[in-house]
């Protein structure tokens, strides 16, 4: 009988230390797990679950809203009914949101599409195409009106105008080539934001 309780303290001490060690071991895991996560993963996900967030941008800008869509090195923000930011993620200083939303956002995100490769020029060179209309907001918080007329690798050129007046020689008050570290967000009207 004396045994028969050694031995099931035994055990019991075993499947204790058994588990300890399993516990350490998926603690690891997940460290090991997160530490490859990329913010544009989080992203994603964010961007799956529709959540509302708030980003702080360089300069001490923001914008409040749903993550709408995620590029290789860029995400934009649905601000409401009436404009999309596009948002570099070079300029990115923060993000705000639910504590329920910060954690499951870092489950990651597997797989990759086609959108999610774009890069930032590639949005721009489409603004550029179509003439869309755009308010630039600056790191050092000048904005500027006007329309894209071409990207390159890491800039783009911008004609200054009023945004509610199409791009027209006549309307152009002059040009502005922006480094792509420059920009902290592009706000495009809602509608004509392609995302």
């Amino acid at each position: 009988m004396r045994w028969d309780r050694l031995f099931d303290d035994l055990e019991a001490q075993a499947s204790a230390e058994w588990e300890a060690e399993r516990a350490a071991l998926a603690s690891e895991s997940e460290r090991v797990r997160l530490s490859r996560v990329s913010l544009r993963d989080r992203l994603l996900v964010l961007r799956d679950a529709q959540a509302q967030v708030g980003a702080h941008l360089t300069g001490g800008g923001g914008v409040e809203g749903r993550v709408v869509a995620v590029g290789a090195d860029w995400f934009a923000v649905d601000r409401g009914p009436s404009s999309v930011s596009i948002v570099p993620l070079a300029g990115l200083t923060g993000l705000r949101m639910p504590h329920a939303d910060l954690l499951h956002s870092a489950a990651g995100h597997a797989g990759q599409a086609l959108r999610e490769r774009l890069d930032l020029g590639f949005v721009l060179r489409d603004l550029a195409r179509r003439r869309v209309p755009v308010l630039v907001e600056l790191v050092g918080g000048d904005s500027l009106t006007g329309t894209v007329d071409r990207a390159g690798a890491d800039h783009f050129d911008l004609a200054l105008h009023d945004l509610d007046t199409p791009r027209h020689p006549s309307a152009v008050t002059g040009f502005r080539m922006v480094p792509f570290g420059a920009l902290a967000q592009l706000v495009v009207a809602a509608g004509d934001s392609g995302l």
